[in-house]
């Protein structure tokens, strides 16, 4: 059996350093996580975003899959992402 990676239980704290890439702008979109080949799905908002990653929120994460495709309202685009930390009602993701 693979070792699996284990993802942080908090995100990131205002006495951590920056880690990102790049910078993160505020938004507030709505959007779909789908995994599951597409039989699965919640709602979300995203409250971040940048070309690496995003931070989204949820009424409740537990459930939230670690990998899963993101699709924004309003973008074209489907983005592969990957969850980096997760709080009770938010995950950081990076995109694949």
């Amino acid at each position: 059996m693979a070792a699996r990676k284990k993802v942080s239980e908090s995100p990131p704290g205002a006495d951590h350093a920056e880690r990102r890439s790049q910078p993160r702008r505020r938004v507030l979109k709505g959007a779909i996580i789908r995994f599951n080949k597409g039989y699965g799905a919640f709602e979300c908002v995203v409250r971040n975003l940048s070309e690496s990653g995003a931070k989204l929120t949820f009424g409740e994460t537990s459930a939230i899959p670690v990998a899963f495709d993101l699709k924004i309202a309003g973008d074209e685009q489907v983005r592969p992402a990957r969850i980096r930390w997760r709080s009770p009602d938010s995950v950081g993701v990076s995109f694949a």
